[in-house]
């Protein structure tokens, strides 16, 4: 009875081993592999429909009666929605890509593609590739039309501009055409706690400003110089997409709400996007794209435990 006691617990060891490799083998070959994106396609119109249907129910009593398909909708053109929701890094950049990606592979010029935009700006390589992804919408001749309903600005006016209309509503923060940067200095705090710092660089302007180093005022300068010419790309960007705007009156980094903006013609109606879209419906077939990024296994395994760990995240 002991042999076959201590033959169960080896055998029972060795299975939990066995086990525990083939799970490193497969979280190992999980790391490697780059989750794929899922693209939801999510019909506006039938989502409208079910809403209106549901109202004259609940609301009139009415009973609704289940519509045909119309076979003449299928030949009126599209209208593609996104959604652009931005941080400091436009992070949303890579969506934003296939999105557009997937939309050029079968739109045509009679189509047309809604972004819904709301993003207060952020780093001048981000904003500049997602502004650079709307582009491709433009080049192919397929309208395109941004809608504003709470803030774009800085990088996400680089963004909006490019529409062939812009569309905000009344109280969105519109414009801060300019470019900023900042950046705190401790070189007088370490030396008065005699810490030094050597900051070696090759390179006349490797860095111009730094953190712990002293700055000096020929780095200032250059640094202010490089400023500059960011916020001339960044003007002349702007002209090139909007000619009508008297564009050093509006590129003073100030912002607006979007009924003075419209005077300032930076927008083109006052309008909140759900509206656009509604009265677009009638003569358009609108579907929202999304593209989300498939969860990995290990994503999946750790997230259990992480919301144990944080279960107010």
């Amino acid at each position: 009875m002991e042999f076959l006691s201590q033959y169960g617990l080896f055998l029972l060891k060795t299975v939990t081993l066995v086990i525990a490799i083939l799970v490193l083998i497969a979280g190992v070959f999980a790391l490697g592999r780059k989750p794929k994106h899922k693209l939801d396609v999510t019909s506006l119109n039938e989502q409208y429909e079910h809403i209106h249907s549901l109202m004259q129910k609940e609301v009139l009593g009415k009973k609704t009666e289940k519509k045909k398909k119309d076979k003449s909708k299928n030949k009126q053109p599209t209208l593609y929605v996104l959604d652009f929701h931005g941080d400091i890094k436009a992070s949303q950049v890579e969506q934003l890509r296939e999105e557009v990606s997937a939309i050029l592979s079968i739109a045509k010029q009679e189509d047309e593609v809604l972004v819904r935009l709301d993003s207060p700006g952020g780093s001048v390589n981000g904003y500049g590739l997602a502004a650079a992804q709307l582009q491709r919408i433009r080049e192919k001749n397929i309208p395109l039309t941004v809608s504003i309903d709470k803030v774009a600005a800085s990088g996400g006016y680089l963004m909006a501009c490019v529409a062939n209309s812009i569309i905000a509503a009344p109280f969105a923060i519109i414009g801060s055409i300019g470019v900023v940067a900042q950046i705190p200095n401790f070189h007088r705090w370490l030396k008065k706690n005699n810490v030094d710092i050597e900051l070696l660089t090759a390179g006349e302007y490797k860095r111009t400003l730094t953190l712990f180093a002293e700055n000096t005022e020929k780095g200032r300068k250059k640094f202010q110089e490089d400023l500059e010419k960011i916020h001339t790309a960044f003007r002349e960007y702007v002209l090139s997409n909007r000619s009508q705007l008297d564009i050093d009156k509006v590129s003073t980094g100030e912002h607006w709400l979007a009924k003075d903006a419209f005077d300032l013609r930076l927008v083109d109606k006052l309008a909140t996007s759900d509206d656009y879209l509604i009265g677009k419906m009638a003569n358009f077939k609108a579907f929202k794209l999304t593209i989300q990024p498939k969860t990995s296994l290990v994503n999946k395994l750790i997230k259990p435990v992480m919301n144990l760990m944080h279960p107010w995240a």
